[in-house]
């Protein structure tokens, strides 16, 4: 008798929760193959990605690999394009370029969210995202990339365009890279025998909202503004851009901000795989029920960013898109998942935020674990506390630890590595984990994919080494 199968699309938070947890049920095992599809081989521990641009943590650090905390998993690498409710089957395109398919008995549907576009001129073609790794080392190296060229520069207008970087959004994202940003540059600026005589790099973050980190506890909001305001970072809350172009972007006050650097942490938006499902959606995201299971499909879970989830915490309201909630979810589905087969009793999603945790770069940091407001170095050592508890496998939390200490009493070493380029890493990408190959860039299709869910990027084509053949300065991100 043939194992049935279960399926998850995804190894994001909710994804990975889920797989570890159904592998953790001997019966299960022996019953039900667990499937894991996912287009890398690693889990992104996302929290601790700002941290890899600024030069304190290597990329490894924080991916951690499915093949070793999954024992028992399949994992089957792949991006998912397409999914048959009615055959119970899944379709794929693999890293090579190959198809495939697959039959399910339960599907759990994790497939987490990609960035947030707004119809601002300009943005789609000038503004890079933050959602993954490609992301991040491409972000170090323009950084590193921009300091330099300004010391090299004997235009004083250039040389203070490129050390002006421009964070839209204030949100988790944005408030991290602008307080990490702001320390490497002003490190690298501080050693560099020319820009250590000229004013400190510019950081701007722009932020719609009245404050920064507007979801949050206003005392968190607050430490973090009085941290950032004294660090050196122009906070402009209740602004944002209306134009960005290769020169700079436009403020909606109508100032101009010369600027090789757009930054974009507006938010997210579900993968765009979930409205391709053609079942009820709920603001971009599926319906689901308390117990994570989608009406009308038996057999069918969603859970994290791809979901619409019940929070029975705050009747009429949904859960946010958060890492917190991702997580909690998947062990709830890998619950219910199991419950089906006759292992446990199933029970529907309740969890009551435990506090949040926002690292400011060096020792500061703004947290309110368990309802408790701290700052200063005691929410920093609380922050990265919670973090190495957080992130699964024992490795990883080892060369976490030691690169923070290693970075306590070493200078960082900022140098270019090469290893992404502007093109690929576009903003309107439904793959922010995969980067776009060189033949592929004016598709915007990342390495592998074959689905035709990479809409074009919009920008004009840039050569190989990363800088745009129309213009005479450098490497271009924004």
């Amino acid at each position: 008798m043939s194992r049935s199968r279960i399926v998850i699309v995804g190894a994001g938070f909710a994804g990975f929760q889920a797989a570890r947890g159904l592998t953790r049920h001997r019966a299960m095992r022996e019953e039900a193959e667990v499937v894991l599809i996912n287009p890398t081989d690693y889990f992104l521990y996302l929290p601790l990605l700002p941290q890899v641009a600024a030069g304190i943590l290597e990329p490894r650090r924080v991916a951690v690999s499915l093949q070793g905390a999954l024992p028992g998993v399949r994992l089957v690498l792949g991006e998912v394009d397409h999914i048959d409710p009615q055959r119970r089957t899944v379709s794929f395109a693999g890293p090579e370029g190959d198809r495939g398919s697959m039959s399910y008995d339960r599907l759990l549907l994790t497939v987490g969210s990609v960035n947030k576009l707004l119809p601002i001129p300009g943005v789609a073609e000038h503004a890079h995202g933050f959602r993954g790794l490609p992301e991040a080392l491409y972000l170090r190296d323009h950084m590193t990339r921009q300091m330099e060229l300004a010391g090299g520069t004997d235009d004083p207008r250039e040389c203070q365009a490129r050390c002006t970087f421009v964070v839209v959004g204030a949100g988790y994202t944005g408030t991290e890279v602008a307080a990490q940003g702001k320390l490497y540059t002003d490190a690298m600026a501080g050693k560099h025998p020319v820009l250590r005589h000229r004013d400190r790099p510019r950081w701007l973050l722009l932020d719609i909202a009245d404050r920064v980190l507007p979801e949050l506890d206003p005392r968190l909001s607050r430490t973090a503004d009085r941290v950032l305001r004294a660090r050196g970072v122009e906070v402009r809350t209740g602004h944002s851009i209306k134009e960005a172009t290769q020169e700079g972007v436009v403020l909606d006050t109508g100032e101009s901000v010369p600027s090789r650097s757009l930054i974009w942490c507006v938010g997210v938006r579900p993968d765009p795989l979930v409205a391709a499902v053609g079942m009820p959606l709920e603001r971009g995201r599926l319906v689901v029920g308390p117990d994570l299971v989608v009406p009308g499909h038996p057999g069918v879970y969603a859970a994290g960013d791809a979901a619409a989830v019940p929070d029975l915490t705050r009747p009429g309201s949904y859960t946010p898109m958060t890492a917190q909630h991702a997580a909690r979810q998947g062990k709830v589905a890998a619950r219910n998942i199991a419950a089906s087969y006759g292992y446990g009793e199933a029970r529907p999603y309740r969890h009551h935020d435990l506090g949040f945790l926002v690292d400011l770069g060096g020792v500061k940091a703004a947290a309110n674990p368990l309802g408790v407001p701290l700052s200063g170095p005691t929410a920093g050592a609380v922050t990265r506390g919670y973090h190495l508890w957080a992130l699964p496998g024992a490795h990883n939390r080892t060369k976490v630890a030691a690169d923070w200490l290693l970075d306590a009493v070493l200078p960082r070493q900022a140098v270019q590595l090469g290893l992404v380029r502007s093109w690929a890493v576009p903003l309107d990408t439904a793959a922010p984990e995969l980067p776009v190959r060189p033949s592929a860039a004016a598709g915007a299709r990342p390495v592998g994919a074959g689905g035709g869910r990479h809409r074009e990027a919009g920008g004009r084509q840039r050569r190989d080494d990363g800088t745009d053949p129309h213009h005479r300065k450098g490497d271009q991100s924004s």
